[in-house]
């Protein structure tokens, strides 16, 4: 099978190539990055020389080159997204143009190409914040962030292409993932690395914001069953089945690190920060997939990863 992975240099993009081509060698692998500043060669230096993966710099919305590539594919597994709120909130029209017009051009080279299948990769911030319970696959989107309202116009283009023009196109929309070659800007390598550093860690607002945290290769799996088993139309969400609040995960952290709470330095609230994420995971579980990583375990990987990889961190902090 020849597959075109787009943004497979990015956090979760990177852990799923290597995933996939351990588990499936018989498979053909190109990635398309356009090495954004949260994309990093160094993520896949591991299997550049592997000759069923082929890298290509590019644009998801350059149709040419997507185009080109679309031709020479039989599916599309699509992670390439500016996913970071904070920088969404200053500076939205990247996020506008890469989410939801590069999907766009994605969509429209799997139509004109006839490919067989189409994974959007997507997230539980489409849904906004739930108070009590979780969403299903079949709660109403309501974003909260311009990060997260370009995600969801991103899978509307996704379910739209598959009524109108029956596109073979299936969607996952995960919880918060964490784990090796995250990029430093995020929640836990923020803070692992900062207080590495002998930095302060800025945790927003009252800290008790909830998310459900789910280890990347768990969801390398998950994307991995619902590429293989899952219903064409579909969506897919995939949790931890793991709510923390934040200030609970940042406890964790110190005590890992041997740090105590005057390290913790309280900033102002996020503009739309939500409250809480949870997600109902059971229509995934049917396909005989459940996370596997206890979070004490995978949050003891992570911190391990980043205390061995300051050549790979440092440089993007700086």
């Amino acid at each position: 099978m020849k597959i075109l992975i787009t943004g497979g240099l990015g956090f979760i993009g990177s852990n799923f190539i290597r995933y996939f081509l351990k588990k499936y060698p018989d498979y053909e692998i190109t990635n398309l990055d356009k090495i954004t500043y949260c994309a990093n060669p160094a993520n896949l230096k591991d299997i550049e020389k592997n000759k069923k993966y082929k890298f290509v710099k590019g644009d998801i919305c350059d149709a040419n080159v997507v185009n080109e590539l679309a031709k020479n594919n039989g599916a599309i597994i699509h992670f390439a997204a500016e996913t970071h709120v904070d920088r969404s909130i200053i500076e939205s029209g990247s996020f506008v143009r890469t989410d939801v017009l590069g999907t766009h051009t994605l969509l429209e080279a799997a139509k004109k190409y006839k490919i067989k299948k189409f994974l959007q990769i997507s997230s539980d911030e489409v849904y906004g914040s739930i108070e009590k319970g979780s969403f299903d696959e079949n709660s109403p989107l309501q974003p909260n962030s311009p990060y997260s309202a370009s995600k969801a116009g991103a899978d509307m283009l996704v379910r739209a292409y598959n009524q109108t023009f029956n596109a073979p196109t299936l969607v996952t929309r995960s919880s918060n993932n964490y784990g090796p070659y995250q990029y430093p800007e995020k929640f836990i390598p923020l803070f692992v690395t900062n207080l590495l550093e002998g930095k302060k860690v800025p945790l927003y607002g009252d800290g008790l914001n909830v998310r459900d945290w789910l280890f990347v290769l768990d969801n390398c799996e998950a994307i991995d069953t619902v590429f293989h088993n899952g219903a064409v139309g579909e969506i897919y969400n995939i949790g931890g089945d793991c709510e923390k609040r934040n200030i609970d995960v940042v406890k964790m952290i110190l005590n890992s690190l041997r740090k105590d709470e005057g390290c913790i330095e309280y900033v102002k609230d996020r503009l739309g920060h939500d409250r809480r994420y949870s997600l109902n995971s059971s229509k995934i579980k049917k396909l005989g997939w459940k996370p596997k990583t206890r979070f004490d375990d995978g949050l003891r990987q992570t911190i391990e990863w980043y205390k061995a990889n300051e050549k790979w961190w440092k440089p993007l902090k700086k």
